[in-house]
């Protein structure tokens, strides 16, 4: 069955109500926009279809594009009435949907023997070593660079030593211009979609996501932005002009969850707006800074600028261009029209 330009064919059988699509071996951003409108039009294309099934027997390869066309076509199936499931999901596939928490979402099904007693393993696996989990994809080699993982580990120390020195002015400024908590966290989406929640030193008044439906959306595309955002509190435009409010981010960085140099954390609500070949600036671990805080992030309004700066950093990646990232932020730091809104 063949679906756009790329040429790349899903095979389909079909059986009264129900429609089993055969996966490839890999499933990255092109396989997945042929796989999205693949399924799309299976479903718009048979009105009897009650249950489609994505055999994923002899899939050794998902990236998050792949992950992100799973997802599209799962609440797309689901809003016509047809069940999405599973079948046959490898130890590979298998890593990936456990590490973003969707095994729970998905129905599984394995008929090969052989095959479940795989996933058993993996299961066992991942109940007993959190830290390990194997089989999980090579994105990009930034993710498996142990050098890069190294100066994270080093720059979060010195970094947390920082933040020790300033958080009792830091929290003595913020309780008396808007009494409250410290800090305010978040859930963020990270390497493959992963959430975790991301720390910072509070910049808006405490009932600031409550009101986010009352502040207008400036940018354009999947991500939120107000330049004067009236819930930012004084002392709150102060730590982000300076970057002081993003200094507790350093502990989500010695816990593996951001690093030093990456792509922006994109919200929870972000993602789920995402197309297919949007989810791959999720290929890479979310960073403290990154091409977005070199490139006046305040005036970067459209998603589409965000996504062109990520795959630019992607692209151009190295150890030296981790470096070149990080002394362009610290020249800027202090730039009054550098900071964030």
């Amino acid at each position: 069955m063949t679906s756009q330009s790329t040429e790349i064919d899903f095979s389909v059988t079909s059986l009264n109500d129900t429609a089993i699509v055969q996966m490839s071996d890999r499933f990255s951003v092109l396989e997945a926009v042929s796989f999205k409108q693949t399924c799309q039009s299976l479903i718009q294309a048979n009105s009897h279809l009650k249950q489609m099934i994505i055999d994923f027997h002899q899939t050794t390869f998902m990236d998050s594009s792949g992950l992100g066309a799973l997802v599209s076509n799962f609440k797309y199936a689901e809003s016509k009435g047809i069940a999405l499931r599973l079948r046959n999901v490898t130890p590979e596939v298998m890593s990936v949907l456990k590490l973003t928490g969707l095994d729970q979402i998905f129905s599984l099904q394995f008929f090969d023997n052989e095959s479940l007693i795989e996933q058993q393993n993996l299961i066992h696996i991942h109940k007993t070593s959190s830290r390990q989990i194997e089989h999980l994809p090579a994105t990009h080699p930034s993710v498996a660079s142990w050098m890069k993982r190294f100066i994270d580990i080093v720059g979060s120390v010195v970094g947390l030593v920082i933040t020790g020195v300033l958080f009792i002015p830091i929290a003595i400024a913020i309780q008396i211009d808007d009494p409250g908590t410290i800090f305010f966290s978040q859930t963020r989406c990270g390497w493959m979609g992963k959430r975790f929640k991301i720390w910072k030193f509070r910049s808006m008044c405490m009932d600031a996501e409550a009101k986010k439906f009352l502040v207008e959306n400036q940018a354009k595309g999947a991500f939120f932005k107000n330049k004067n955002d009236p819930r930012i509190t004084k002392v709150g435009r102060f730590l982000r002009r300076t970057s002081l409010d993003e200094l507790p981010q350093f502990w989500n960085i010695l816990k593996g969850d951001m690093s030093l140099v990456g792509t922006r954390p994109p919200t929870p609500d972000e993602v789920e707006r995402y197309e297919a070949p949007q989810w791959q600036r999720l290929d890479v671990k979310p960073g403290m800074t990154g091409e977005w805080q070199v490139n006046g992030r305040s005036t970067v309004i459209n998603f589409e600028d965000v996504i062109r700066l990520d795959l630019q950093y992607q692209k151009n990646w190295s150890l030296l261009y981790d470096l070149k990232l990080i002394l362009k932020t610290a020249a800027i730091l202090f730039n009054r029209n550098s900071g964030a809104v």
